[in-house]
């Protein structure tokens, strides 16, 4: 393994492998590109590629000091941490370093992702960076709602608007009606510049069936995505924000996303009692032709 960072020049000498993450049986999931090679390419490199596999992300790969290199980018932008990519790449790595607990170098954290082979299935899950949430202010909350169409009476008052991180940020917004989260539609350009003017990777848009299972919806924007079917990142950050708002102390909360865009999507949250702590996001992840 190499001791230092570099980027290699721009080559077409790499493979992308796709996978899909959260899945629901051989059904389902997050599509993600995984490029794993000895340096990483450069940045308008990675993010040429990521822009032509059109996946909402790809994660890049490169060993370093005993741990991988790990870089997201969407179609557009580069993000700091994204969920199904991780999951996706801890199934590569699986396949091809056999099953074990990788560390992974971010941008501005360190993580870990396991990957195992279960038969022909893979598995994997992730431990997020630490998690922090606080309350969402009231401008911003009137401009999400206007974004969807949605008033103050749509919303569930047991979880009010929150910023919250575990990784990346996200906007939180948990409705009361099931019904009202399968209307959801927004305008694309609004939504990316409500985005990246808040710095936000996704809007979490939830519905609590009961106390361990949401349903979940999350507009990408930011990323030129309309929405993502699985959203590992959003899971992380919500979970946190159960944790902070009292919802749940401690235990598993499992997620449902991606019904709505007929590619439903399981993920699955561990969630420790100690506030601010990594969460444990983990799924079954199907190989992609």
């Amino acid at each position: 393994m190499t001791t230092t960072e570099h980027h290699a020049a721009p080559s077409s000498l790499f493979t992308v492998e796709r996978l899909a993450s959260f899945a629901d049986g051989n059904a389902g999931g997050n599509p993600a590109g995984v490029v794993i090679c000895e340096v990483l390419p450069d940045v308008p490199t990675m993010q040429a590629t990521a822009a032509e596999v059109g996946y909402s992300e790809t994660a890049f790969a490169a060993p370093l000091s005993g741990a991988w290199r790990v870089r997201y980018f969407a179609p557009e932008i580069e993000v700091p941490f994204c969920g199904h990519a991780t999951i996706a790449l801890g199934a590569a790595l699986a396949r091809r370093e056999g099953d074990g607990l990788f560390h992974l170098r971010l941008n501005k954290a360190e993580i870990t992702v396991e990957g195992r082979r279960d038969g022909a299935a893979l598995v994997a899950a992730l431990h997020s960076p630490s998690t922090h949430s606080e309350p969402a202010p009231p401008d911003l909350v009137r401009d999400a709602l206007a974004l969807f169409g949605y008033t103050q009476g749509d919303l569930d008052p047991r979880l009010p608007p929150a910023i919250a991180q575990g990784g990346a940020k996200h906007l939180v917004l948990a409705l009361a009606e099931r019904a009202r989260l399968s209307e959801m539609h927004y305008d694309l350009n609004v939504g990316r510049e409500l985005m990246l003017t808040h710095g936000f990777t996704t809007i979490a848009l939830v519905h609590a069936e009961h106390q361990r299972l949401f349903h979940a919806r999350n507009p990408f924007a930011a990323g030129g995505v309309y929405e993502d079917p699985a959203t590992g990142a959003a899971a992380a950050a919500l979970a946190g924000y159960l944790r902070d708002a009292g919802w749940l102390r401690d235990g598993t909360v499992d997620i449902i996303q991606g019904e709505d865009m007929g590619m439903r999507s399981r993920i699955h949250v561990e969630i420790p009692p100690e506030a601010g702590s990594s969460i444990r996001v983990s799924g079954a992840v199907r190989a992609l032709a």
